[in-house]
């Protein structure tokens, strides 16, 4: 929600400052922290504690409280005339009441025969960026709904076959929004594009399996996770290209590479801006930590029975969230302890991707379902429409090849895993995509829901 510290144009107080607000304001810390007391059926292996019982604020902090304004109508006229005030607003604010109030309306993407989408991004308030499992970096454009397709970034050393090309597994924008890193056409090899042109800058070589996942520490610095049980460390200078005639690509090597000591095989990576560090997720149940500034391994834990790893976020307080088959572990960063596990609302509904903006965690599944967990609030999201149910998004069908089904397959009422979601700057956008969840079939669903 929006904050404006107002300041009084006349008279001695501004015209929120009313004290029978100090009065509700304790009345709901009350009301949490008997809820955050209560004791629940099944006691929380890790529980956290506030700094402090004490219900009574200085007068000091009164005086802010009720000069502080939350309408955030206030916070616009504000803006707008450039007022001296202290002022913010939460960029979550406009999604929660989207969803909340039921206004998100999907629009299907047709993409033709284009076999799984695994990651995308947005480059801009119009084009949307992905890549696929047949190995495929294609471009969207919201407004002409035209579909293009990039080049992959062929490798330097003679090409090793198709099983080497599994698919574009992962894709992530610099800070600065200045580059753009996927795989390249050898699944093993790291791609770099420069933008907005989308010219090629470079291939990273150093892999030996394919690249699972990637995260950028800075504008130059990026570390990427393989198959292979090891993260390398790149970096790439962002130096403005001599003009050429024709698209020219270099080739580099990594700064440094690292094993994942007691991992096999890292499926996730994120970086941990907070702390300053790099957080792995490896396919036999470890989470591993690497600080930023020395690329060295500091923390490993063996996850509890946490069974098919798929994805890792990190909110900005520094929370992991690590999506798992049947529901969605969030840890503590500083000591990598369970503070909560979020259980499915439906059987059967893996996790297939996750990302936090603000307070709220979203959650992709394979039942082609959107969920939303409000992590302050400890449940997931509730709609004002319908007070009985939580606020789900629920995915169209897709497209599955007829030729395709298997048998066994056509028994059960097809729906698509999203394997891949993102919002838009404003988050008033969200681009979900993905397709059959069962390997031997080949499809592809995308959709925008604004």
């Amino acid at each position: 929600m929006a904050q404006t510290v107002r300041r009084p144009i006349a008279g001695r107080y501004p015209s929120c400052y009313i004290p029978s607000r100090l009065k509700e304001r304790r009345a709901k810390a009350r009301a949490l922290r008997l809820e955050q007391r209560r004791k629940p059926e099944k006691p929380e292996d890790f529980v956290c504690y506030s700094d402090s019982d004490s219900e009574e604020e200085t007068p000091t902090q009164q005086h802010r409280i009720l000069c502080t304004s939350y309408n955030f109508v206030d916070y616009v006229r504000s803006r707008e005339i450039l007022a001296p005030e202290e002022r913010s607003v939460d960029p979550s604010y406009g999604t929660r009441h989207m969803l909340t109030h039921d206004l998100f309306r999907e629009t299907p993407i047709s993409l033709g025969n284009i076999n799984k989408v695994f990651c995308s991004q947005w480059l801009s308030d119009r084009q949307i960026v992905f890549g696929t499992k047949c190995n495929k970096l294609m471009v969207y454009d919201v407004r002409s709904r035209a579909l293009d397709s990039i080049p992959t970034l062929r490798p330097r050393t003679p090409w090793p076959g198709a099983d080497h090309q599994t698919g574009i597994h992962a894709l992530q924008i610099n800070p600065s929004k200045t580059m753009l890193a996927t795989g390249a056409r050898n699944s093993c090899e790291l791609a770099i594009y420069r933008l907005p042109t989308l010219d090629p800058v470079c291939v990273g070589e150093s892999h030996k399996d394919w690249i699972l996942d990637m995260c950028w520490l800075d504008d130059e610095f990026l570390v990427t996770g393989s198959r292979d049980s090891t993260l390398a460390l790149w970096h790439v200078a962002d130096e403005a290209a001599p003009p050429r005639a024709t698209p020219h690509h270099d080739h580099i090597a990594p700064t440094a590479t690292r094993d994942c000591r007691t991992g096999q095989k890292v499926r996730a990576v994120t970086f941990n801006k907070k702390w300053r560090e790099i957080a792995a997720l490896t396919l036999n149940g470890y989470i591993h930590v690497f600080s930023a500034e020395t690329f060295r391994q500091t923390l490993s834990r063996k996850l509890p029975s946490c069974q098919d790893l798929v994805c890792l976020a990190t909110q900005e307080s520094g929370l992991y969230a690590i999506g798992c088959k049947s529901y969605t572990l969030l840890l503590d960063c500083r000591t990598l302890q369970s503070v909560k596990k979020i259980t499915s609302r439906y059987n059967g509904c893996g996790i297939r991707s996750a990302s936090f903006r603000g307070d709220m965690l979203t959650i992709g599944t394979g039942l082609g379902l959107l969920m939303f967990y409000d992590i302050r609030a400890g449940k997931y999201l509730e709609s004002n429409i319908h007070s009985s149910k939580t606020v789900t998004l629920r995915a169209s069908r897709g497209y599955v090849f007829p030729d395709e089904e298997a048998e066994g397959f056509n028994q059960v009422k097809y729906v698509p895993a999203i394997y891949t979601h993102c919002y838009d700057d404003s988050g008033t956008r969200i681009f979900t995509a993905g397709g059959p969840l069962p390997a031997p079939l080949v499809g592809n669903y995308a959709g925008i829901w604004q």
